[in-house]
């Protein structure tokens, strides 16, 4: 068994790429079980595989003591100076307890353990060997579909694409190859499990690295993307070098890099955009193809804007059920109001109109009120007469009344008396 098992252990690394000495490992593990359970031992025992000769040794170790309470576990000190008498308490003693017929038996029962090992260690090597390949691009096959999935075969493991992971515009056929952006890897029970996406941003952004050189070295480098699959898609980028235009790279020729990438897609449209610090100009150029006109910045939210554009650009600048201006808030992170020429000087007319009265009202209340207090200063000294004045102007009407009954009364004598002559 020796020679064959040692081929066999050389075969496994050469042709598996496994480390022989993990499956050495495996092998004295399912020995050491293997020996405790066909012989009824539950002594502490280690077993030895020898890597030169193949030759298999099972051995019971033993600690030593000063009184011995189990044999299995445990010799002597008087038993241990006998072998050495360099024992001492404590040190452990290996009794060789190999049975004669253990090669056989230790094969048969060794064999599925050993199996499962292989199978582990070749997991753990294909796990290895995707999850470098994590946020990459691979090309894969399609092998099958259900309701749930798509697998793709990608050599020595099945991925699977989910449902929100399938571009809407596609249709999937066994044998198709398609490349996909492999979004995770699991090293789960039954072995790794790779999770690949056609949908994720980041896909595009690998596309354009395999089409445009330049973004690939980093010379135009991709600053953010926004993307609704299969339908429609914003880049933004810029050139780290100022005599490249980086949107005119990332098209290409005549727009074949770019075309390139929608075809690999399907079709999908492509907005490519120049970033800038400049957060204004950058808005405006997001909302590309539509002009526009001016970014008004909202004082009580940083990340809010309205943007004014031309009337007749206002439902190009929205898009097709909102999609223009939906994408290009995702690919600023701007929360974005459109407005057309018009209906903004209308609110600014209706704004300023507000303004006026308001100031106008102001200016009247402002005036008004030192006239009323003066009218009612005078109102008040009307109204209300000194005593003195009152006591003046009665007797001044009194004076006359009373010279008036003086007079009469002198009359009334006169004749009195020329009536008595």
């Amino acid at each position: 068994m020796s020679k064959e098992l040692l081929g066999a252990l050389d075969v496994l690394e050469t042709e598996k790429g496994i480390d022989k000495q993990i499956v050495i490992d495996a092998l004295e593990a399912a020995l050491v079980s293997a020996y405790k359970r066909n012989y009824d031992q539950a002594q502490n025992v280690e077993v030895n595989f020898d890597q030169r000769k193949g030759d298999i040794h099972v051995f019971a170790v033993k600690k030593v003591v000063d009184q011995v309470y189990d044999s299995r576990l445990e010799v002597s000190l008087d038993e241990a100076l006998t072998i050495n008498k360099g024992y001492e308490i404590g040190d452990d003693i290996k009794f060789e307890v190999t049975p004669k017929n253990f090669g056989r038996i230790a094969a048969q029962t060794a064999k599925q353990v050993i199996l499962q090992r292989v199978r582990e260690a070749e997991r753990n090597i294909i796990y290895n060997q995707y999850s470098q390949y994590e946020n990459e691009i691979v090309t894969g096959e399609v092998e099958r579909q259900d309701s749930r999935f798509v697998y793709v075969s990608l050599g020595k493991v099945e991925a699977v694409m989910g449902r929100q992971d399938q571009m809407p515009n596609e249709t999937y056929r066994i044998h198709d190859r398609i490349k996909v952006y492999v979004t995770r890897v699991e090293n789960a029970t039954k072995g790794p499990q790779v999770f690949v996406s056609r949908t994720h941003a980041d896909l595009l952004k690998r596309l354009f690295e395999q089409e445009v050189p330049e973004v690939y070295d980093g010379t135009v480098e991709i600053m953010a993307i926004a993307r609704e699959a299969g339908d429609r898609a914003k880049v933004a980028v810029r050139s780290n070098n100022p005599d490249i235009d980086p949107v005119g790279t990332s098209v290409g020729p005549r727009g074949q890099r770019v075309q390139t990438i929608v075809n690999e897609l399907g079709g999908e449209n492509m907005d490519i955009v120049e970033w800038t610090d400049d957060e204004a100009k950058f808005i405006a150029n997001a909302l590309n193809p539509a002009e526009v006109l001016d970014v008004i910045f909202d004082p009580n939210n940083e990340r809010a804007c309205q943007v004014i554009v031309p009337d007749y650009q206002l439902s190009l600048a929205i898009g097709k059920r909102g999609q223009n201006a939906r994408l290009a808030a995702k690919l600023t992170g701007y929360k974005i109001d459109i407005k057309s020429e018009s209906e903004a000087s209308a609110i600014m007319e209706a704004d300023q109109t507000a303004s006026d009265d308001t100031t106008d009202a102001s200016d009247t209340s402002a005036a008004a009120t030192p006239d009323e207090d003066a009218a009612a200063t005078t109102e008040a000294t009307t109204d209300v007469p000194s005593a003195e004045t009152e006591t003046t102007e009665d007797a001044a009407t009194a004076t006359p009344a009373d010279s008036a009954a003086d007079t009469d009364a002198t009359s009334d004598a006169t004749d009195d008396g020329d009536d008595a002559e």
